[in-house]
């Protein structure tokens, strides 16, 4: 398959967002068109970057599980470029489920609800439930408007490998497996959508990101968190996208180290040492308070402990210059588990097979 790559990124180019928008409109509408048509277009959104289909045609949904090597079990996210499209594919919408549509739409939060019929079974990954998100990304949005169409849009990897925050991620996993990819440059907070199930009386986060536990306990009082956020999931039924076990996973194998730091710090040498001497390359990740305490060792630093948002916005970035870099066997400090914490430390729990050494 040839793909095309379209270049729209203010960052590479130097145009305003805007501006982009209009120069390509063309692009747009034979981006648009290759979805109607059942074809498969990645490209970015304010959290990570999806490959897009039509949600509505069961026979484009299996291209992307091709396209992915995805387990047909796995739902996908049903993306809708207006609010008032939600009730055209998902019912049972109460009203607190549309106090967080009025208050995070557009916007990281993609809320789970009985589907209708018109939702085929390869979208909702054979359950009675679909889960939707309206994005906010101006890209995202000009794409879902121009198709016409609902767009099923899981993150645009290949299934089980770190998700894509930057266009040249979706060019190395994906060209040559998508009709088109959009570069729209780096995702602004690198972590997949909240997602909540919102089909009993308290609503339960499946999967925790940008819009935090706080957040959603403002708008509707109580929620509460699923069990497997943390735990083992894979022999569950997923009921939302990164609810298996190992999910977001670098080459190397990784491991992460919780305690106190100077203890972290200790440790994780003693293990550097260790596969220096089997003759095995070794990297760690850290904040960028203690990156300097690993010497001369390959070290990564993800942000600013103190700056939740700059280590959620690079962890799947450092994860992927760690396969660049051919580290065999990665350590990795931990991270506040508060709020937008949480989301981090469960992409870094599932990217390390649940992997975890007290020290």
């Amino acid at each position: 398959m040839n793909t095309k790559i379209i270049h729209l990124s203010p960052e590479k180019t130097g145009i305003a967002m805007e501006d982009l928008l209009e120069i390509h409109g063309n692009d747009f509408d034979e981006a648009a068109a290759v979805l109607r048509g059942g074809g498969l277009v990645a490209f970015p959104t304010e959290t990570v970057y999806g490959i897009g289909a039509n949600a509505l045609d069961g026979e484009a949904i299996g291209k992307v599980y091709a396209a992915k090597g995805r387990p047909s079990d796995n739902p996908l996210i049903v993306h809708i470029g207006r609010k008032e499209q939600l009730t055209l594919y998902a019912t049972g919408i109460s009203e607190k489920a549309m106090r967080l549509v009025d208050r995070f739409w557009p916007g990281p939060l993609t809320l789970v609800f009985k589907k209708r019929e018109s939702i085929p079974a390869a979208t909702s990954g054979g359950l009675d439930t679909v889960a939707v998100r309206m994005p906010s990304h101006p890209i995202a949005l000009e794409l879902i408007q121009k198709a016409g169409v609902p767009v099923a849009a899981p993150s645009a990897n290949v299934s089980g490998r770190p998700s894509p925050t930057l266009g040249e991620h979706v060019i190395e996993d994906l060209s040559g497996r998508v009709d088109v990819i959009i570069d729209g440059g780096s995702a602004r907070i690198g972590l997949e959508s909240t997602v909540v199930d919102m089909t009993g009386e308290i609503p339960v986060v499946l999967r925790p990101g940008g819009v935090t536990v706080s957040m959603l306990e403002h708008v509707v009082g109580p929620v509460e968190v699923d069990p497997t956020v943390f735990e083992n999931g894979e022999h569950l039924l997923p009921r939302a996208p990164g609810m298996k076990y190992k999910h977001y996973a670098p080459k190397g194998q990784m491991e992460i180290v919780l305690g106190d730091p100077d203890r972290v710090a200790a440790y994780i040498k003693e293990q550097l040492e260790r596969r220096r001497m089997e003759g095995k390359r070794a990297g760690v990740i850290a904040s960028a308070e203690t990156a300097n305490l690993y010497g001369d060792a390959v070290v990564l630093a993800v942000g600013s402990g103190a700056r939740p948002e700059e280590v959620a916005a690079n962890l799947f970035k450092v994860l992927r210059d760690m396969d660049g870099l051919q580290i065999e066997h990665i350590y990795s400090e931990g991270f506040s588990s508060e709020d937008l914490g949480l989301a981090t430390m469960n992409r870094l729990m599932k990217a390390a097979g649940n992997r975890v050494v007290h020290v």
